[in-house]
């Protein structure tokens, strides 16, 4: 199968074992999607509770880890007009200007590590350069953390199948209102 969720505490830990040198590594991409204080602080207008919250570390490790074996690294920031009308379906939530829209602190400083992808639907494909940008780095996986695991993470996932990237998408890195 070309898209697989992990459960990175079975690998022994968020660290898989060095490339040995003179041994190529495969290009990837990180996409860190909708890590915002909307979605993961108590007071956003989507807060996704508690167990949601759980993934932030988890998140940055990756992060950390990834920028450090040079993968290109992806945010994406759920951004909307007041008026936008995907607020018939969801209240609204990470308004421009708001504060919501931003990365929540516990992962601020890591942003200048990648490009921020500024979408006002799920999929971080709508409307957006996402396709253009990995189309020019050729990765040979990308690699899917954030949430909402059945909103956001979902069509973006669907977005790069239909693209034919393989996709890993890390199960201690994803979550949703749901943790089921």
């Amino acid at each position: 199968s070309e898209m697989c969720i992990r459960d990175s505490s079975q690998r022994g830990g968020m660290g898989d074992s060095p490339t040995p040198i003179g041994q190529a590594t495969m290009a990837k991409a990180l996409i860190i999607v909708d890590m915002q204080k909307g979605f993961l602080h108590p007071s956003g207008s989507l807060f996704c509770g508690e167990q949601a919250r759980e993934i932030i570390e988890p998140v940055r490790e990756r992060v950390l880890q990834e920028q450090g074996v040079g993968t290109d690294i992806f945010f994406t920031q759920d951004t909307h007009a007041p008026d936008d009308k995907e607020f018939d379906m969801f209240p609204p939530h990470c308004i421009k200007g708001s504060g919501e829209e931003d990365m929540v602190d516990e992962l601020a400083d890591l942003v200048a590590f990648g490009r921020m992808v500024p979408k006002r639907r799920y999929s971080a494909f709508f409307e957006t350069d996402l396709a253009e940008q990995l189309s020019a780095l050729q990765p040979e996986e990308a690699i899917v953390v954030g949430d909402c695991t059945d909103i956001c993470v979902l069509h973006t996932v669907v977005g790069l199948r239909s693209r034919d990237y393989k996709v890993e998408v890390p199960a201690d890195c994803v979550a949703s209102f749901d943790a089921q």
